[in-house]
């Protein structure tokens, strides 16, 4: 019984410690890459070619990036292959008979602050790959390139939800 008490306390202490941490906003590890793609306008349409442009590229980045071991291998395939992600981006956009132009840009861009999920991401300059349409008044997507904390293979659903196993147990048994 005593072992069973000790186990609970360092289960619920682990959680608490690992819930702090991410409540803090340090899911992000410092050296990361992000991604954005930026709508032209909150119009149906302009939200619905952003939807478009980021499945595209993110499937083209988990492609590139999937076996990437560290971030400057990172940063080196994505500027080796950043007309590539271009003319994908115009391939999509021409396909959906998009007028408007748009910019790709890779290196530090804003970010502003965000609150996804109870955790806070602090407004900042963010090594990044950003996609921006039109005039890029609209809402924006953004996850992170590398770590692969967000990018997926087309088969997966694309709403993850980040847990861990502490809480897991604890749901299951208490």
């Amino acid at each position: 019984m005593k072992k069973a008490i000790i186990l609970f306390i360092g289960i619920i202490l682990t959680y608490i410690v690992i819930g702090n941490v991410f409540a803090e906003g340090n899911i992000i590890p410092d050296e990361a890459i992000r991604i954005r793609v930026i709508a032209n306008s909150n119009s149906e349409y302009d939200q619905n070619m952003k939807l478009k442009v980021k499945e595209k590229v993110e499937k083209d980045m988990y492609i590139l990036l999937k076996d990437t071991k560290n971030i400057e291998e990172a940063r080196s395939l994505i500027k080796d292959n950043l007309n590539d992600v271009k003319n994908d981006i115009d391939i999509t956009l021409q396909s959906e008979n998009y007028k408007l132009p748009f910019n790709v840009n890779f290196g530090l861009n804003y970010f502003p602050k965000k609150e996804f999920k109870g955790i806070v991401y602090d407004e900042g300059y963010y090594e990044s790959l950003v996609v921006t349409l039109g005039e890029g008044l609209g809402d924006n997507w953004w996850c992170v390139l590398f770590p692969p904390l967000c990018m997926i293979e087309a088969e997966e659903a694309t709403d993850v939800e980040y847990t861990t196993m502490v809480k897991t147990i604890i749901d299951k048994y208490f």
